[in-house]
């Protein structure tokens, strides 16, 4: 990689740790973020005010809080997409978030040249919870340390896309954007649709029918929702998802359910007449 290298990255976090990372090697390299999450909301077209809109309606984020999110989107591809530098894709398919922004990404680049650093095989020498060490997965770069793992070597991997692999990576998106659906997931390695209500059993098998913080409701499912296909879902789709559950009387709630850390949330009483929940 040159100097005139430009990094790109799926989420603002990555893009943190890999320009701490450049930071700390003495490189000049910069680092563009990609901030919107293609694992939720339209997809075709994935136009960022269409997508502000629809979050806004299902996942309940307010409008002063993420009105920055559609110029940003559209920043970003102008500048990826007008950039002349060499650039480094840094992407792995353990996250739906970093698997739907990729996919977008080779959809819109068509033949265009770049490298890709994908992380997916790559494992790393982690201490556990349990206090045992061994090679896990790294999942992502936004879960690596740079003060412990060689970010910067994994820049030896970069290499371009196989056209037959390209290929399949755009006929995936093109399905995945013909079905538009709220959610994407992936299963057995790959991407596929789902319905907004993908989690909703998860989140009722973490409530309880004592009061729980609705933030422990939602970070037990979070950590759940982390299974062996990677990671699926964040908070602010569980959150939307408990205010749901609430409407429809699958959970009772008491104070602001916008403040998970000062509000509850329990199953209703046994012969309660809430409506069942959709198939997923």
């Amino acid at each position: 990689m040159t100097e005139s290298t430009l990094h790109i990255v799926f989420s603002d976090s990555a893009a943190a740790l890999l320009r701490q990372a450049l930071r700390k090697a003495g490189r000049t390299q910069h680092v563009l973020s990609f901030a919107d999450n293609l694992s939720f909301g339209p997809i075709n077209p994935p136009d960022p005010q269409l997508r502000f809109e629809w979050m806004k309606l299902h996942l309940r984020t307010s409008p002063r809080e993420w009105d920055w999110l559609p110029a940003a989107a559209s920043e970003f591809w102008s500048s990826a997409l007008s950039a002349s530098d060499q650039l480094a894709v840094w992407t792995s398919r353990w996250t739906t978030l970093e698997y739907s922004g990729f996919l977008e990404w080779v959809w819109r680049c068509e033949n265009r040249s770049y490298d890709v650093v994908d992380l997916t095989d790559v494992t790393i020498e982690r201490h556990r919870t349990d206090g045992t060490s061994g090679p896990d997965p790294a999942v992502s770069l936004a879960l690596l340390n740079p003060d412990s793992v060689p970010i910067l070597s994994f820049m030896d991997r970069a290499a371009p896309l196989p056209a037959a692999t390209r290929d399949d990576y755009r006929q995936l998106w093109e399905r995945l954007r013909a079905e538009n659906a709220p959610l994407r997931i992936i299963r057995g390695g790959q991407l596929q649709s789902a319905p907004i209500s993908a989690f909703d059993d998860l989140l009722l098998s973490c409530a309880d029918d004592r009061w729980r913080k609705t933030a422990r409701v939602i970070g037990t499912a979070l950590a759940e929702s982390w299974d062996d296909d990677g990671i699926q879902v964040g908070d602010l789709v569980l959150g939307a998802r408990v205010h749901a559950l609430v409407e429809l009387g699958h959970l009772e709630a008491r104070g602001d359910l916008d403040d998970w850390r000062h509000s509850e949330v329990r199953l209703p009483p046994l012969g309660g007449d809430a409506p069942p929940l959709e198939p997923v």
